[in-house]
């Protein structure tokens, strides 16, 4: 009788369910997904009260589209092949946690590279025990490509490798390392400038770049392997870092203009100015019965955060837009702190990116 319940327990389960689940997860280079599919729960198991009819886990499966997507199809073909089926279903079959089909997990981290998915590329190569090894080829690779002057290609290795770093004191467990630019850039402005040329944007040429290196790419490595390069290719390295990590750059180039032009209304020309920061403060605080000087702080974010601090706007402005913390500054008013716009009009970093009038980049496109 206990022999005749335990089989009743046992549910069939479609292979080629289980097939695409994982060819999906590959081919979109989903780490989590994949893992779900050999977890003790799993709907791929026969013993689990989960099922793969179950809406809930409609999403495991492809839909029409990508059935019919070449790169989905070249995964299937890899996941069906009758020794890989044969692991699979072994491993799916086995009273204990699974181990993960090794080739299946390099597919999905090169699908995850693709896609720009590194934290899913960092968990498959660290399973494989081969994320180290991975860095130091994207790194080598992206090295050789700005020694032909391919900046681009450059940038795109050089954010592989960054992304596919490992915080091993991550708790409770080891994960990949995710920028926190929130965090960095209130350590970078927890010093209240006592003069106009302590902020980050009225620093001169080599040093800006080398701050904005260190802020934006993470990795002391990384940044290390650059310092020694020509001003002109880390220039052209960080234009590019910034645009290619920021899809939206051009819509805070807009804001921060009319952020500049409330600055100016409210008292003060922010271009090529070496005065004392305390003459901005009087400016501003002279119009505060008509103005709220927040409203600055609100055109560079594109939206108003009700009873905002200076620190709410910084921390919300470095997450849509990392680079963006390094053209501002904090400034009392009154009793009151609020945040500027903040950089050099001469500012070789601001101009290549467009944040200065008559920038090249503001020129229209051909």
């Amino acid at each position: 009788m206990a022999k005749k319940a335990a089989a009743l327990d046992i549910k069939n389960v479609d292979p080629h369910e289980i097939a695409s689940a994982l060819a999906k997860a590959m081919c979109e280079g989903d780490i989590v997904n994949f893992r779900l599919i050999f977890m003790p729960f799993s709907p791929a198991r026969k013993t689990s009260t989960e099922s793969f009819d179950m809406p809930k886990y409609a999403y495991l499966q492809p839909g029409d589209t990508q059935q019919r997507d070449p790169r989905f199809q070249q995964c299937l073909a890899m996941v069906e092949r009758a020794e890989m089926m044969n692991f699979i279903q072994s491993e799916l079959d086995a009273n204990r946690p699974a181990q993960l089909p090794s080739e299946l997990l390099l597919a999905l981290a090169d699908h995850a590279v693709r896609e720009g998915k590194f934290t899913n590329a960092a968990q498959a190569c660290e399973l494989l025990r081969i994320r180290p090894r991975m860095q130091q080829i994207f790194y080598e690779q992206a090295d050789a490509a700005l020694d032909a002057g391919d900046v681009a290609k450059g940038v795109r290795g050089y954010r592989i490798a960054t992304g596919l770093a490992y915080d091993y004191a991550a708790f409770p467990e080891p994960l990949p390392a995710t920028p926190d630019y929130q965090t960095r850039a209130l350590v970078m402005h927890a010093d209240y400038p006592q003069d106009i040329m302590d902020c980050v944007g009225m620093q001169d040429t080599e040093p800006m770049i080398e701050t904005a290196l260190n802020y934006l790419l993470l990795e002391p490595e990384a940044v290390a392997r650059l310092e020694k390069r020509p001003v002109e290719i880390r220039l052209a390295f960080l234009t590019e870092w910034v645009r290619r990590q920021d899809p939206r750059w051009d819509t805070f180039k807009q804001q921060y203009k009319e952020a500049c032009a409330l600055a100016t209304a409210f008292g003060k020309r922010l271009e090529g100015q070496q005065e004392d920061a305390k003459d901005l403060a009087g400016a501003i605080e002279e119009q505060q019965q008509s103005d709220d000087p927040r409203s600055i702080a609100a055109a560079l974010l594109g939206r108003t955060i009700g009873g905002g601090e200076w620190w709410q706007y910084l921390k919300e402005l470095a997450c849509e837009h990392p680079a963006s913390a390094l053209f501002v500054a904090r400034q009392a008013v009154g009793d009151i702190e609020i945040l500027l716009p903040r950089r050099r009009s001469d500012s070789a970093v601001a101009r290549a990116l467009g944040l200065c009038a008559g920038a090249a980049s503001d020129a229209p496109s051909s």
